[in-house]
């Protein structure tokens, strides 16, 4: 499994959820529609995208800082 980081061609917002695909091997827009689907049911689902935009670096940081 590679790091996690927001990958900067191929993402619509934010790239929480293209990052997310590529950790888990799975295509952007699987990942897009999985996160559509669960706003629908009640919790914090934007807070914790919010969160992941954040906490996860951009690609292009992830290459400086990388030993």
């Amino acid at each position: 499994m590679s790091a996690i980081a927001r990958p900067t061609n191929g993402r619509m917002i934010g790239g929480v959820c293209a990052a997310l695909a590529r950790r888990f091997g799975t295509s952007a827009t699987t990942m897009r529609v999985i996160f559509v689907l669960s706003c629908l049911l009640p919790g914090p689902q934007f807070l914790l995208y919010i969160a992941l935009w954040i906490l996860f670096p951009s690609e292009e940081k992830a290459a400086r800082t990388a030993w």
